[in-house]
């Protein structure tokens, strides 16, 4: 069987919904803005780890059917298989525990970019705009939204002797007087 490879995005959706006793997807919880929660969920439906239900609560509803009424939606059992949820684990842990570390997908920019900045003294602009290829204000905003905003990463940024500044993520340690 392949592995199914898992934006953080989804993964966030996907193991809330199997962490609920329904596996429903609705609230979500994830802090995603504008259209981006109904493309994940596009997109997890696609590859048959959640599917459309008939919904009973109005606060659930994914979109209106004609035919059907209001539909919600749940995940399916190759859901709990990817994020390697069993019957026999969820006898034996509390609801809240994880179960598993989530697969993500490899050698992406993102994850480029978080290795530069977790390196000990972290990355100049110029240094993550030569490794990934974009341009300076696509490496401020990829930090700025994707690894501060929805990652809720720390990143923190200084002058070193040169001029040049770098930024490095930091953990909660250092931080904390931040």
């Amino acid at each position: 069987m392949t592995q199914i490879q898992l934006s953080d995005a989804q993964a966030v959706i996907l193991s809330t919904a199997c962490a609920r006793e329904d596996g429903a997807v609705f609230p979500v919880t994830a802090s995603l803005k504008g259209g981006a929660v109904g493309n994940v969920c596009k997109s997890l439906l696609k590859q048959g780890l959640i599917e459309e239900i008939g919904a009973t609560d109005v606060n659930t509803v994914w979109r209106h059917d004609e035919e059907r009424g209001p539909i919600t939606l749940r995940a399916t059992p190759l859901a709990y298989s990817t994020l390697g949820i069993t019957d026999e684990q969820d006898d034996t842990l509390p609801a809240e525990t994880p179960t598993a570390p989530v697969q993500r997908r490899k050698g992406t920019k993102q994850e480029t970019l978080i290795e530069m900045l977790r390196a000990e003294g972290g990355a100049t602009i110029d240094e993550i705009v030569a490794e990934t290829g974009w341009l300076s204000h696509t490496v401020r905003g990829a930090m700025s939204g994707a690894l501060k905003k929805k990652l809720g990463l720390t990143i923190i940024s200084e002058k070193v002797d040169g001029g040049a500044r770098r930024y490095r993520i930091c953990d909660m340690r250092e931080g904390a007087g931040r």
